[in-house]
């Protein structure tokens, strides 16, 4: 179990993307771990046959708990002298047992990657019924894309979270029959509890039909289907069990409230140790965004609505590349000291909808285009807010900038990140009126502070890392 943040002390296995006699490289997707703030993809660390897998579904382990076993080839699975790590003590779940698997040539179906897999798995293709263009009859990321564009609307698979999937199956709720409110409409936990909740209970003497929608819902809401299809008849001798009250709108259900809970504990003794531990000192000033912001709209002015710049793209590749001239803000504090970082990974704080935050890494921002950063970014909190992140997003940032301009926050002055050194904040992009030269006149502006780490940097670097992101935007051309 890889740590993928700094307060992480255990994980939940959610989802194998993997099976016992699968070839995966290092960087390969293998797993889905949930934890106390979001469901992350956990990538292969090494490359090999996947031997065993050590550890089962739905069960909670420590940080450094062996997940699988990596063999170098085919042979070695089962091998003498390959055995797997001594036994953990027993869980409530008990994890997969070991077992040899069969050499991957002598599997069922045509050879498939594990990346390839988890795209079909993502898209609902169904790789049984995929003739492989690859590679001996592999199939390949082209065949899933394609079949995945030939398949008829009416077949594609329910959009869902691994943990909807298997809540629904528990409860005997068609995903079909339920409206997703997640991203791009996905089926989420809280969907399948209120679908189930809005489902009028049997009699006593007879069971649930097995065939069936057994009840819907709308958007944002639990409404019982209404109508003599919507729930099988009760013989008056047996009076139905009076049905569960639905959640009001809006109002999240118990494990959604416990999810939070857990997530708010988790931040709040994180911040605790960095406000115990590390000498914060605070800086501010006003960055001048007139040139960024006419230069902005005179790009956008030729772009689709899709293809536009924000302000925000502007400000974190400003704060990427400063801190690349500024190293005293961008790296980790921990028992040797401070270890300056070469790349700058930007963490974004992204507020989640059930509530708390997260904070993933665009890696390497300094040296992406805008364009590219503003993709990323998209990208960052649409995952980010349907719990599909990376390890490496969560384990590697170096600078966390948080901006709450959106909320109409004037300014914010964060909490470090440890181990990290320094978090920088932005407010709201506001027309301010500005003196210069003897003129007075109005100009786009937005307040930036920085909180920082005393052990390693002073005012005189820190507000040498303000200034420095002020001049960048100045030229916003050459961002």
């Amino acid at each position: 179990m890889p740590s993928l943040g700094a307060d992480m002390e255990h994980g939940k296995l959610v989802e194998w993307l993997v099976k016992p006699g699968d070839y995966v490289r290092r960087g390969d997707l293998v797993a889905v771990v949930d934890t106390d703030k979001t469901v992350m993809d956990v990538e292969s660390f090494q490359e090999g046959v996947v031997a065993d897998l050590l550890v089962g579904i739905g069960e909670t382990v420590p940080v450094g708990t062996p997940l699988a076993r990596i063999t170098q080839t085919p042979a070695e699975v089962g091998a003498p002298g390959h055995e797997a790590p001594p036994a953990r003590a027993p869980s409530k779940t008990p994890a997969v047992k070991p077992h040899a698997p069969e050499a991957p040539a002598a599997t069922a179906g045509p050879p498939i990657a594990p990346p390839v897999r988890h795209l079909a798995h993502r898209l609902g293709v169904d790789t049984g019924r995929i003739h492989g263009t690859g590679k001996a009859g592999a199939i390949t990321r082209a065949d899933v894309e394609h079949a995945r564009a030939a398949r008829p609307a009416s077949a594609a698979r329910v959009r869902s979270t691994p943990r909807a999937r298997r809540l629904a199956a528990e409860l005997g709720i068609e995903l079909s029959a339920v409206t997703g409110t997640g991203p791009d409409g996905a089926v989420t936990v809280t969907d399948v509890q209120d679908a189930a909740a809005a489902v009028p209970p049997a009699g006593p003497a007879e069971a649930r039909p097995e065939a069936g929608p057994p009840g819907a819902v709308l958007p944002e809401a639990a409404v019982a289907v209404s109508g003599p299809e919507a729930a099988p008849a009760v013989p008056e001798a047996a009076p139905a069990a009076p049905e569960p009250e639905a959640p009001a709108k809006g109002k999240p259900s118990s494990e959604a409230r416990e999810r939070v809970a857990s997530l708010r504990r988790a931040i709040g003794a994180l911040m605790t140790r960095s406000k115990q531990t590390i000498p914060h000192y605070y800086l501010s000033t006003t960055l001048d965004l007139r040139a960024g912001v006419e230069w902005m709209q005179s790009v956008n002015a030729h772009r689709p609505v899709a293809a536009r710049l924000v302000p925000s793209a502007l400000l974190l590749k400003a704060a990427a590349l400063a801190a690349k001239e500024v190293p005293e803000v961008n790296g980790f504090y921990d028992g040797g000291g401070f270890r300056p970082s070469a790349a700058v990974h930007l963490g974004v704080a992204v507020a989640l909808r059930q509530g708390g935050l997260v904070a993933p890494a665009i890696h390497d921002a300094d040296t992406l285009p805008l364009d590219v950063l503003m993709e990323q970014l998209r990208d960052l909190v649409s995952r980010a807010r349907a719990g599909r992140l990376l390890r490496a997003e969560m384990a590697d940032p170096t600078l966390t900038v948080t901006n709450l301009g959106d909320l109409g926050v004037d300014s914010v002055y964060g909490v470090i990140y440890p181990p990290q050194v320094a978090m920088v904040g932005f407010g709201r992009v506001t027309e301010q009126p500005w003196a210069q030269n003897g003129l007075l006149g109005v100009r786009h502006a937005v307040i930036a502070t920085l909180s920082a780490d005393h052990r390693v940097s002073d005012g005189l670097r820190g507000g040498r890392y303000l200034a420095l992101i002020n001049e960048l935007l100045q030229e916003p051309e050459h961002l």
